[in-house]
């Protein structure tokens, strides 16, 4: 073979080489496949937090009624007066003028019934006499709206030395220099004897107003 010949098919092969070498890959290496992916790092997700705790209503420890222990306030309760009730009288026992006295809270707010009534008898000069102990102001009587309250007025037994009266006024004990307007019931024939009048404090109940 001669020289040039020669040349000539050694050019060719190192072209074949190098025409070879520029051809793209096969699919799957040019796409990568077979090559496992790179594990990507896990992410554990923490439970989220609540901002506050089951069973609280956020509240700054106060108890149901507003009060930091739960309980409602007396402070702005006052003395019950004429202007917060209605009264009656009603004969409880005729032989010794005996009446049992009613009041009625007919306001939108509690009052306090302190002590007794202060009950005078129709034109006659001064007041009944207080029969028994009343409670202090502490553990006074609380009268919501439309809650009543009693006490019983003794009169006495005919014993020559009174006069009979017709009606009887009442205000309330307020502890107070309040001017309030007497109350007036209606008491046909009441005896009143200077020696025996008498009424009790107020009460819830009706048997203690006429048994105390």
């Amino acid at each position: 073979m001669s020289t040039v010949h020669r040349a000539a098919v050694v050019l060719a092969a190192v072209s074949a080489l190098a025409l070879t070498a520029c051809e793209p890959a096969e699919d799957g290496a040019a796409s990568g496949a077979g090559t496992p992916p790179a594990a990507s790092p896990s992410v554990s997700a923490a439970p989220a937090t609540p901002s506050t705790p089951p069973g609280s209503s956020g509240a700054s420890g106060e108890g149901p009624s507003g009060t930091e222990d739960g309980s409602s306030a007396d402070h702005d309760v006052f003395p019950c007066s004429t202007y917060d009730v209605k009264f009656t009288a009603t004969m409880a026992e005729p032989t010794t003028s005996s009446y049992l006295l009613k009041i009625t809270n007919k306001s939108t707010k509690a009052c306090r019934v302190l002590g007794h009534p202060v009950v005078t008898f129709g034109d006659l000069d001064g007041q009944a006499t207080e029969r028994g102990e009343a409670p202090g102001i502490e553990e006074a009587l609380r009268l919501e709206p439309g809650a009543s309250a009693y006490a019983g007025l003794m009169g006495g037994a005919d014993d020559g030395k009174g006069k009979t009266v017709q009606f009887i006024a009442m205000t309330m004990n307020t502890e107070s220099d309040l001017e309030q307007p007497p109350l007036k019931a209606k008491t046909p024939d009441l005896y009143v004897s200077p020696d025996t009048n008498s009424v009790t404090a107020w009460v819830n109940n009706v048997e203690d107003a006429l048994s105390l």
